[in-house]
């Protein structure tokens, strides 16, 4: 597995599932539980500055605060930054995500490649588990699977004659 790629086809398949999202669209509810598509974009953003500590954390740095958050209470996590970004647009949101995920890419292009491998980075995550498993399971998994009900309320959009 090549963390670079996972993370850039990750990416691009969250893109891909917004490219045609009609704009008054964003904010409709019921996406993923109660939340809009800018309310996904924005918990995805919030993993990526989760993601930008856990790399941090891969180069020695102590945990940072995202990250702490994210694996104290995730529940707590993605309620409390969806809450802080409810006042984005969704041209916004999508700006912040696209924006940290570039610096995501930037410090993980920047990791000796040796530091994808060290089974332990993170205890809390799983003392077997390396910083290559933690951004497949972790993160794009989650951003596909946040895709694939973004792509899935687009054509009900579509079967209901809304695109």
């Amino acid at each position: 597995m090549h963390a670079l790629d996972v993370l850039k086809y990750g990416n691009l398949t969250l893109l891909r599932a917004v490219k045609d999202l009609p704009d008054d669209d964003w904010c409709t509810a019921g996406v993923c539980g109660y939340w809009s598509v800018r309310e996904i974009v924005a918990h995805l953003a919030s993993f990526e500055y989760a993601l930008v500590d856990a790399l941090g954390v891969a180069r020695g740095s102590p945990v940072g605060p995202h990250l702490a958050d994210l694996l104290r209470d995730g529940q707590a996590y993605n309620d409390a930054q969806v809450r802080a970004r409810l006042g984005l647009s969704p041209t916004e949101a999508l700006a912040e995500y696209q924006a940290v995920h570039a610096q995501t890419m930037e410090l993980a292009a920047a990791l000796p490649a040796s530091l994808f491998y060290n089974t332990g980075f993170l205890l809390a995550y799983g003392s077997e588990y390396d910083l290559e498993d933690f951004i497949a399971y972790t993160f794009y998994g989650h951003k596909r699977e946040h895709s694939a009900q973004i792509a899935e309320f687009c054509y009900r959009l579509r079967e209901a004659g809304r695109d």
